[in-house]
């Protein structure tokens, strides 16, 4: 069965202005954005797709002895300028984003990265490079893995999560989905009515484990860097914390560069280099029903303008 991606449809609409351009689709995945992307284009379009998982490289190079448009690279997206350089790019006429991890990954228990299946406790992006939850939870201090579960899941019960880990590896290691899941139920006090209660603790820790929030901030700002006039930077985030991050970006970019209080204003300071297209977009009922996991995408758009 052929993996479809959230908002499929709708980013390649309104990342394709130029349809002879060049594109880069940072986050491939399994590519169901790429080949959308690809049908859009004409013969001479180029795309370079990026990604950090090597499953999903191997299946981007399959692509790629397909369909001579395409090149990849195997790298963090937060290398987009190395990346760019690498083919012999300086500007593109769009850059896609699908933040988070992808359903190919969840799918997979030997990833780590779901509490419904139990697998190793890995949670890495790339396997074959970094720290392991694993190897995190063994060794952070009880404080730092509080900080962690509070700040990047939101977790109130942050407090009595971190203390149960420290107190059970202590006698055994955390080395299970499951056995960090069963550990993550037994220490709150009480159940959403519709979520499981590590959902929030499993995604703190991927996010800390690939430095996601670092490595979105650091690829937004080299995205605008790379962008041509009219060309578009399209962001799909899946949780608050990215979106605001990625608002925030975009906002801040369609205003322009904050002018000192009284400096004389030029009429070209006044323009910003950027402006955002439209409002966020979310899946429509129809993929909201199809696909669980788009109910909370939300779409951002970003326009350079000269």
């Amino acid at each position: 069965m052929v993996h479809e991606s959230v908002l499929q449809h709708e980013a390649v609409e309104a990342l394709v202005t130029t349809p002879s351009g060049h594109y880069v689709d940072a986050t491939f995945g399994r590519g169901g954005h790429s080949r959308a992307l690809l049908s859009a284009l004409d013969s001479d379009a180029r795309l370079l797709v990026i990604d950090r998982d090597p499953e999903a490289i191997r299946v981007a190079r399959e692509l790629a002895d397909e369909d001579e448009r395409v090149s990849v690279v195997y790298a963090p997206f937060a290398q987009l300028h190395a990346a760019l350089a690498s083919v012999g790019w300086e500007q593109v006429h769009g850059i896609l984003l699908d933040l988070g991890v992808s359903s190919p990954q969840l799918d997979e228990p030997e990833r780590g990265f779901s509490f419904r299946n139990d697998g190793p406790l890995d949670m890495r992006m790339d396997p074959e490079s970094g720290e392991s939850a694993a190897q995190w939870l063994a060794r952070a201090e009880e404080g730092e893995i509080r900080r962690v579960l509070k700040e990047y899941g939101e977790e109130r019960f942050a407090k009595r999560i971190a203390h149960s880990i420290v107190t059970t590896r202590a006698e055994e290691p955390l080395t299970r989905t499951v056995q960090l899941a069963d550990l993550i139920d037994h220490a709150v006090p009480f159940r959403d009515k519709h979520k499981h209660p590590a959902t929030r603790s499993f995604q703190a820790i991927r996010i800390h484990i690939n430095e996601e929030l670092q490595e979105l901030d650091s690829v937004l700002e080299q995205a605008v860097d790379a962008l041509a006039p009219g060309g578009r930077l399209v962001v799909i985030s899946f949780h608050s914390l990215e979106d605001r991050r990625v608002k925030r970006f975009m906002r801040d970019q369609s205003r322009g560069p904050a002018i000192p209080k009284g400096v004389p204003v030029t009429a070209e300071q006044e323009q910003s280099r950027f402006r955002v297209v439209g409002k966020a977009s979310q899946a429509t009922a129809r993929e909201r029903d199809e696909n669980v996991r788009s109910r909370s995408a939300v779409m951002r758009i970003l326009e350079c303008l000269h």
